[in-house]
């Protein structure tokens, strides 16, 4: 039998996984992360829902082992409280919510731009790469400053 090694998974050639992989790859970057902020975005609006009828949260790991945040501390409240329109709420929680906020609303133009105009994604070039790893570093590093502060760690 032919397997495709991925990680730790076998996946025979042409199974539900690989083509779902292969779909992922005709999607750029901006697309991608468009539909993924629309999906939190969808999260968040059912959240508070889900909480109200079982008392369950979504606690951060970090902060439940060792008692210092991490970056993405209070970004479900954060984008609980966007949603529900409470912009001093959202930045209160995590104002790096506004970042991935505006990514979500650029990525899901850049979808339904393609989407209007077909064709292939364009691909990003490795110096447009590099700007966007040192954009996310430097905002990654940001939030935390803030998260730490904001817990009164720093």
């Amino acid at each position: 039998m032919d397997f495709v090694r991925l990680g730790a998974t076998g996946l025979r050639r042409g199974g539900v996984a690989r083509r779902i992989l292969r779909a992922m790859r005709e999607f750029s970057v901006p697309e991608r992360l468009g539909a993924a902020g629309a999906a939190a975005a969808l999260a968040a609006l059912l959240t508070p829902r889900v909480r109200a009828a079982t008392g369950w949260g979504v606690p951060c790991p970090l902060r439940t082992v060792t008692g210092v945040p991490c970056p993405a501390c209070g970004l479900t409240t954060a984008a609980e409280a966007l949603v529900g329109g409470d912009a001093a709420g959202a930045a209160a929680a995590n104002p790096a919510v506004f970042g991935l906020a505006a990514l979500t609303v650029v990525g899901l133009a850049a979808l339904a731009r393609r989407g209007l105009r077909g064709g292939a994604p364009v691909p990003w070039s490795a110096a447009a790469r590099r700007r966007v790893g040192w954009v996310v570093a430097v905002v990654a590093v940001g939030s935390w400053a803030f998260q730490l502060r904001r817990f009164g760690v720093m």
